[in-house]
């Protein structure tokens, strides 16, 4: 017999010492060699909530009897074996006796600290860059592979890769999680501890940056402006400088156009210094490249200035240079044309070119010399796809290049450009649509005003051919839109220059063709396409959820988390009563986890086992979380109204940011928090309701509180959401839906069967009906008794007592200028939501609902998605490919 002696933490399971009663086997102690084989045993390490010490028998059997025993042993069952796989992985013990060695010569070494001065961000530093010694040799051999091959290259164009953390993903790619795990453990680290020193990389706001940081496919670079956040304050040990491919950024100046050409002079240069990111894949040994761009000024940046009378002149104009990568403008939705803005666009778009044809015209790894120089095979060996319109300047950017620096004629460099530039739109709001004034052009980028002038002149004469004598049709197609003020549509821009336009999600991309982009889908109908989006698995199953991960492991194999299609064999175990108490316990575990955060971080003391109602994403009008406000305040007044009813439990979450300028965000923010004082302080009300702000939303709260979210609101007016990413992360991690008929929500409900979704409101069509016939609020607020309530309650100063009148913008806003018609779906909302309530109180029912929304979640991955893109719109062929390992001699 052995006996074990463990400890039970908050956060795993872990065997301190194991006694051993057979005289066949070994006593051990841990931190020792591994014990005999016939005392190797399974130790539990799913996450849980309790906190003991105990005691734990357990048999074994000498290696001698257990031979004897022979055919007599009963062999494991399918389900058996199962049981045995840990999505974690094993953590073998000379990985975890290295990556400890590489701690510690990291800690002496690279940091140049022992462990009597080092602190925890030192720690963390340590395990960094031991893990980044993982990925180096295979971030080099991808690259070799690459050049030796020859294949075509993707570069994903995004001014926003918002990627958040990068340790515990690279340790879940390159299956190090558990290693590492026991390596700090061994040194008196707690990895969860060393983890959350980690900054988010904040390279952006919104969905639009999280979708590009889902979507890494090889090989590919992706390119962007760094943002200098708090999160380099530190240092970023994930980044590499490569001053070496540094690229000048001409802005300002003149034109001159003489008989060897165009030239653009007089140019204000700055330097851009490439800042490169290892992106592992998921243990397949590739690791391909995110460049970020950061600005320099040159090195001669004003030097006769620097004399005592003209040094703070010279460091201002320093700074104003290198302004450009400094912060990065958080709007995603909500467009304002700065000159900033601008610079920022084409900095990125000007480095990448140029990095984009060093590489093309290299002739293999590390090589300065250009042996490729026929530039009409660009678009067989190069793929470029604009995220949205903030890239578009790649197109005018290219054909200079190929014009004016490499001498191409007109005809043949369009052609080289609409083959290799693709567009995806992610909006339909006409304010997010960007529109830079011709002035501001004309001063910051002459030499592109006039290629886009020409761009359009010809595309104007192909509508004039087509369409003789349709003068509004070319005004509505026109690049360049009349007025007080001549803007320069983007989105006009993207569409032209590019071979392909896709939207986000079906019914995104059906919106594009019938209305925003309807004369142009007539024009070139073949170039529309659809690509709905997707996330990745590992992040957000294995790496923020592994207690779910691992349930559904045991029951199906690992193989999903490669091919999620495979999550429809669940729909084996719907009604396996095991299966729903298993994914029924991950479930409580999981908000029990959060419920402690929130009691640390927000002082709030929530129960538990309320139902976790969850709307997480940007503050937006659209997004409709006023709605989810007239909610709340229905809820409590029925609450307060009859206070003895059996109701269900609640605790109500927001979270989001509001771009700067965006004061309607800010107050619907301020609503919320407003809302939460009064409701969470209603000792009638007590913890049948309370109402959260997640302050700082971002990619590591997302991966805490997705996991632990019952239930998960999409409710944008049918029409506005282009797609959305976080509903697919809710699904999948086994919140169900309440939404509307928007963006994937459609698509969503077509996997996992419509009754296994909460879904409201007007559709689409419904939208359009009231647009003709005209939206008046002020009916719906006179006619539905509970919604005058909310709303005189809100005006009133009920939840802002001291200043009475702060919310008379949002209240005017909702009364008579709400393109989003809030109040036309309250009343089904309310409904939808007594279904909610009533079904969380049948916790078996609720949970085969989850089940059938989890084995939905196939379509959803975003290798489906990047295969998708790979074939239909780069002339690719997606594959499977693992290369060999950097210590594999072959």
């Amino acid at each position: 017999m052995v006996l074990e002696f463990y400890f039970v933490s908050a956060n795993r399971k872990r065997l301190l010492f194991s006694f051993c009663l057979d005289s066949a086997c070994v006593t051990y102690k841990r931190g020792c060699s591994a014990p005999s084989a016939a005392c190797v045993r399974s130790v539990e390490t799913r996450k849980t909530s309790e906190c003991a010490v105990g005691w734990r028998l357990t048999s074994t059997r000498s290696k001698k009897s257990a031979d004897n025993a022979g055919n007599m042993a009963k062999p494991l069952t399918d389900q058996d074996k199962r049981k045995q796989i840990s999505v974690r992985g094993l953590a073998g013990v000379e990985n975890v006796a290295d990556l400890k060695t590489n701690f510690n010569r990291h800690l002496h070494f690279t940091l140049v600290k022992d462990r009597n001065v080092a602190t925890k961000r030192d720690y963390y530093f340590a395990l960094a860059n031991t893990v980044r010694d993982h990925l180096v040799g295979r971030w080099i051999r991808t690259q070799q592979h690459y050049y030796e091959k020859d294949p075509k290259r993707v570069y994903y164009l995004s001014l926003e890769f918002y990627m958040g953390r990068t340790l515990q993903n690279t340790m879940v790619n390159l299956a190090l999680e558990n290693a590492c795990d026991e390596a700090t453990y061994q040194l008196g680290l707690d990895m969860e501890e060393l983890q959350d020193i980690e900054e988010d990389a904040g390279l952006g706001n919104g969905g639009l940056g999280r979708l590009a940081g889902e979507f890494m496919p090889p090989p590919v670079w992706l390119l962007t402006v760094e943002e200098a956040d708090d999160w380099l304050r530190y240092g970023n040990p994930w980044e590499k400088a490569r001053p070496e491919y540094m690229r000048p950024v001409h802005f300002y100046g003149r034109v001159e156009h003489t008989a060897e050409g165009v030239k653009w002079v007089d140019t204000q240069v700055v330097l851009a210094l490439p800042y490169d990111t290892p992106v592992p894949g998921y243990r397949n040994n590739i690791v391909n490249t995110m460049r970020l761009w950061s600005a320099k000024a040159p090195c001669d940046f004003n030097l006769k200035d620097f004399n005592v009378g003209g040094y703070i002149q010279a460091v201002l104009d320093r700074n104003l240079a290198e302004n450009i990568s400094r912060v990065l403008y958080p709007n995603d939705n909500f467009f304002e044309g700065k000159e900033l803005r601008l610079k920022q666009e084409y900095f990125v778009v000007a480095a990448t070119l140029q990095d984009i044809i060093r590489r093309f015209k290299a002739s293999k790894f590390g090589s300065t010399e250009f042996v490729r120089l026929d530039l009409s095979t660009l678009p067989d060996k190069v793929a470029i796809q604009l995220n949205d319109t903030h890239p578009a300047l790649a197109i005018p950017e290219l054909m200079r290049i190929l014009v004016d620096i490499e001498k191409l004629s007109w005809e043949k460099a369009w052609d080289i450009v609409v083959r290799t530039c693709a567009y995806t739109n992610h909006t339909v709001l006409p304010e997010a649509l960007e529109r830079w004034p011709v002035d501001l052009f004309q001063n910051l980028l002459p030499r592109h005003l006039e290629i886009i002038y020409e761009i359009n002149r010809r595309h104007l004469e192909r509508i004039t051919k087509l369409y003789p004598g349709d003068v509004d049709r070319m005004r509505r197609m026109s690049l360049i839109e009349e007025g007080d003020v001549k803007k320069i549509n983007m989105a006009h821009l993207c569409i032209v220059g590019s071979h392909a336009v896709n939207g986000v999600a079906r019914i995104h991309s059906e919106i594009i063709k019938n209305t925003v982009f309807k004369d142009f889908y007539d024009l070139d109908p073949e170039k529309f396409q659809n690509k709905t989006n997707g996330i990745t698995p590992r992040r957000w199953l294995v790496m923020c959820n592994p207690g779910l991960a691992e349930v559904i492991a045991e029951r199906i194999g690992e193989d999903y988390i490669r091919d999620l299609d495979q999550l429809k064999k669940l729909l084996d175990f719907v009604d396996d009563d095991v299966f729903i108490q298993d994914v029924a316990k991950v479930k409580q575990e999981n908000k029990m986890k959060f419920a402690a955060y929130l009691e640390e971080h927000y002082k709030v003391k929530i129960n538990p086992r309320s139902m976790f109602d969850v709307q997480v994403k940007r503050i937006h009008e659209y997004k409709r979380q006023l709605l989810n406000c007239l909610h709340i305040i229905t809820l409590y007044n029925r609450i307060r109204k009859e206070p003895s009813k059996s109701w269900t439990p609640r605790t109500i979450m927001i979270g989001g940011k509001a771009a700067p300028g965006y004061h309607t965000a800010k107050m619907i923010i301020k609503l919320i928090t407003s809302i939460g004082d009064i409701v969470n302080n209603d000792p009638v009300v007590g913890e049948r309701l309370k109402v959260i702000f997640l302050e700082n939303y971002r990619v590591t709260l997302a991966e805490k509180v997705i996991p632990a979210a019952d239930l998960s609101e999409q409710i944008s007016t049918a029409g506005t959401e282009a797609s959305g990413t976080g509903n697919m992360k809710f699904m999948l991690n086994g919140a169900l839906t309440i939404g509307t008929m928007d963006g994937a929500n459609v698509e969503m409900a077509e996997e996992a069967g419509e009754e296994n979704l909460f879904i409201f409101g007007m559709r689409v069509d419904d939208v359009e009906a009231m647009d003709k016939k005209g939206y008046d609020a002020v009916s719906y607020y006179n006619r539905i008794p509970e919604l005058k309530q909310a709303m005189d309650q809100i005006s009133g100063g009920f939840f802002s007592p001291a200043q009475p009148d702060l919310f008379k913008d949002l209240i005017n806003m909702l009364m008579h200028h709400d393109r989003f018609k809030v109040f036309a779906d309250y009343e089904d909302y309310i409904k939808c939501q007594e279904k909610v309530s009533a079904l969380y109180k049948n916790p078996k029912e609720w949970t085969k609902m989850v089940i059938h929304n989890i084995a939905g979640c196939g379509k959803f991955s975003s290798d489906r998605t990047i295969s998708q893109y790979a074939r239909e719109i780069w002339g690719m062929e997606p594959t499977l490919e693992k290369i060999a390992a950097p210590d594999d001699p072959r």
